[in-house]
């Protein structure tokens, strides 16, 4: 579909409050480094700490402020298009050569993972009419993205805790670049205007799963009370970072990209199953070298984000779901 001039860039407003938000942001994380003791764990400067995430934000926080659209008409060619991603490496290069950790294998695949995801996007069109169905580009190039996280191959890449989400915020931005700019996949509802529809949706779908994963929790003996009663700033703090670095990049590729995908060839009610099976599935070594407890709760509550993301089509909206169910877990329930 051609774009329209005023699609294609993004109003002066818009650009302000992206850029303002970003750098806000970023001066918060500076001082959370500081007060955590982050330096401490990484063996380096805090400000190379800093640029390498702000290197890895960027991308990730201009795609929810429109910036496929000017990105995808700025890049005129094919090469131009597919090479352009591998520039996400810049955030390993920042962090690991400083510091001595790194590696060559880690480096080919933080670079080639992007570019082999944008070359078959680009490189093998699909008929016009096909163009709104999932086809085999795209279910490799999601398997590209999620695998290597799921079995967990690049967090050796990052090899300090304070760092592990970084590999998954990486390829976030190269599933945000491959779909949004090069794929030019509509529906995904990846927007950081928030509304206050994406919070009465939340928040309803929060309610809606808490039966279900409070006593199933029980039930199967994976979850318990326990006592934490963090301050207010660190709830909220602990909140941003789940929905940034945990959250978000799951809506992404599980609902804005696979539920989306799924939906055109099976039908919303099958679709909504098996990606949440699929999602279920992702958890399966977490805590445990197969944790079925965890598959049975991740694919219940795979459903009623599914439901919050297809409410209005907005990542936004599932991701409140997401992050106030991971934050209260992790607060009030072991």
């Amino acid at each position: 579909m051609p774009e329209s001039p005023a699609s294609a860039r993004l109003p002066g407003r818009i650009l302000a409050v992206a850029c303002g938000s970003f750098l806000a942001l970023l001066v918060a994380i500076w001082f959370a480094a500081a007060h955590f003791q982050v330096l401490a764990t990484t063996g380096g400067s805090r400000s190379s700490f800093v640029l390498s995430f702000a290197l890895l934000f960027a991308p990730f926080w201009a795609f929810g402020f429109g910036a496929a659209a000017p990105l995808r008409r700025a890049l005129r060619t094919r090469w131009a298009r597919v090479l352009a991603p591998g520039l996400l490496v810049s955030s390993y290069l920042v962090f690991s050569l400083p510091r001595g950790e790194f590696q060559w294998r880690y480096c080919a695949a933080l670079a080639g993972i992007p570019i082999l995801v944008a070359t078959l996007l680009e490189f093998f069109p699909r008929a016009e009419s096909d163009r709104v169905t999932p086809q085999w580009p795209d279910l490799v190039s999601l398997a590209l993205l999620g695998v290597p996280i799921v079995m967990r191959w690049l967090h050796g890449s990052y090899p300090h805790p304070a760092m592990s989400a970084l590999p998954k915020l990486l390829l976030t931005d190269a599933a945000l670049y491959g779909f949004l700019v090069v794929r030019n996949l509509e529906d995904v509802g990846y927007d950081f205007h928030p509304r206050w529809r994406d919070l009465s949706i939340g928040m309803r779908e929060l309610v809606f799963f808490a039966p279900f994963g409070i006593a199933g929790g029980f039930l199967l003996h994976f979850i318990g009370f326990h006592r934490v009663s963090p301050a207010v700033w660190e709830f909220c703090a602990g909140w941003i970072a789940t929905f940034i670095l945990i959250a978000i990049p799951e809506e992404l590729f599980f609902r804005g990209v696979l539920l989306n995908l799924l939906e055109r060839c099976l039908g919303p009610r099958t679709a909504l199953l098996i990606s949440a099976i699929v999602f279920g599935f992702s958890h399966f070594n977490k805590r445990a070298v197969f944790n079925w407890r965890y598959i049975i709760l991740a694919t219940i509550a795979g459903i009623f984000y599914g439901r919050a993301w297809r409410n209005r089509r907005r990542l936004f909206g599932s991701g409140i779901t997401h992050t106030t169910v991971d934050v209260i877990w992790g607060t009030w329930f072991k």
